[in-house]
């Protein structure tokens, strides 16, 4: 098996009576692309901080490959970071900037007169030579700082928030072309953000950080569909979830005494209590008239809400126990029904589409979501 790029072993960095990171183990590896998603302040920067040897760690150990880097200065260690800033030298232009890591290293004029234009053609902005960062647009200074980074060809590219700067529109964009550079230059790439679509859109692997710790990593199909926490299910998305209780046989039943079908296997070693939860766009809504769905979960209740969205339209569902619910349901279509507020309504999915909480953390708040 391959030496991972990055190890970190129960790393802890604490700042006066605070502690960033907590205990934290993880490793990611070669060619991959992966995120470091949550809320501010839960750890995600410093984490990237200390690989970068920005910060040292109050305890434990970072790895890049094989070797011990702990306590290594940035510029020797096989890293370079991508900031919100891009930090391009002003006085420079694009060729110079994007030559000056190899140039500092001792190239010859050989290799920078061939190496630069290659990089400059990666990021698409072969032409650009002459231009100063001054003439450049926000996604183009991106560009130019991406390639002055890799063109030192490093191990591991730290990028911290490195699109936030950007409007909606160049963000996607951009996004797109992240993904498609690391693809091509295969080298391992780690990103800080706390936008949620962000993650999804480019990384491989998320983790998911709450309070200087892992709370779940893994492709971004498994976070979001089998979230393991409450605060994972509530970050990556809208999410339904229901007290319940375990029974046997893969049923579960809820606070209204409905019995509710489960994946057998997300209930092994679950204690009795659990949350089940299901994902609003999984769900279908009927109106209470309309026969059941046959082999589909249930639940009833009555409309509170409706947001009409373009694509789809959003119903927020008042149910007799007390929880709230979220239908989402593609317009599909001139002339499809649609529920009013006050109707009282069937909520349908299908059981393989519920997932099973098991800790007794909380969903995250509005304010931990932006």
């Amino acid at each position: 098996m391959d030496q991972p790029d990055v190890r970190l072993e129960r790393v802890t960095k604490q700042f006066g009576d605070v502690k960033a990171v907590d205990d934290l183990s993880l490793s990611f590896d070669r060619g991959g692309f992966v995120a470091l998603l949550g809320p501010s302040g839960c750890g995600k920067t410093t984490t990237l901080r200390m690989i970068g040897g920005f910060e040292e760690p109050t305890a434990g150990t970072v790895y890049l490959g094989e070797q011990n880097v702990t306590g290594l200065p940035p510029y020797k260690r096989e890293v370079n970071t991508v900031f919100q800033n891009y930090a391009l030298f002003p006085h420079m232009n694009i060729f110079d900037n994007v030559a000056f890591g190899i140039r500092q290293r001792g190239a010859s004029k050989h290799e920078v007169a061939k190496q630069v234009p290659d990089m400059l053609e990666l990021v698409q902005l072969s032409g650009f030579e002459k231009r100063k960062p001054t003439q450049l647009s926000g996604g183009q200074a991106q560009r130019v700082a991406l390639a002055r980074a890799l063109i030192n060809k490093p191990r591991v590219l730290l990028l911290d928030e490195p699109l936030g700067a950007l409007d909606l529109k160049l963000r996607k964009q951009m996004q797109i072309e992240l993904k498609r550079i690391q693809t091509e230059v295969n080298i391992t790439f780690i990103h800080v953000t706390h936008d949620q679509e962000e993650a999804m859109t480019m990384a491989d692997r998320i983790a998911v950080m709450n309070q200087g710790q892992i709370e779940q990593i893994g492709p971004p199909v498994e976070l979001y569909e089998q979230p393991r926490t409450a605060f994972v299910a509530g970050f990556l998305g809208v999410s339904n979830m229901v007290t319940a209780t375990i029974e046997d046989g893969g049923h579960v039943r809820l606070a209204d005494g409905s019995s509710v079908a489960v994946p057998a296997d997300l209930l092994k070693d679950a204690p009795r209590q659990v949350r089940i939860g299901v994902r609003p766009e999984k769900a279908r809504l009927l109106p209470a008239s309309e026969p059941a769905e046959a082999g589909a979960n249930r639940l009833s209740g009555t409309i509170r809400d409706v947001s009409y969205i373009g694509v789809s339209t959003q119903y927020i569902i008042d149910t007799p126990s007390g929880d709230e619910l979220v239908a989402i349901v593609q317009n599909a279509g001139r002339g499809a029904r649609h529920l009013l507020r006050g109707e009282s309504v069937q909520l349908f999915w299908d059981p393989e589409n519920t997932f099973v909480i098991t800790d007794e953390g909380q969903v995250p708040t509005v304010e931990e979501l932006i």
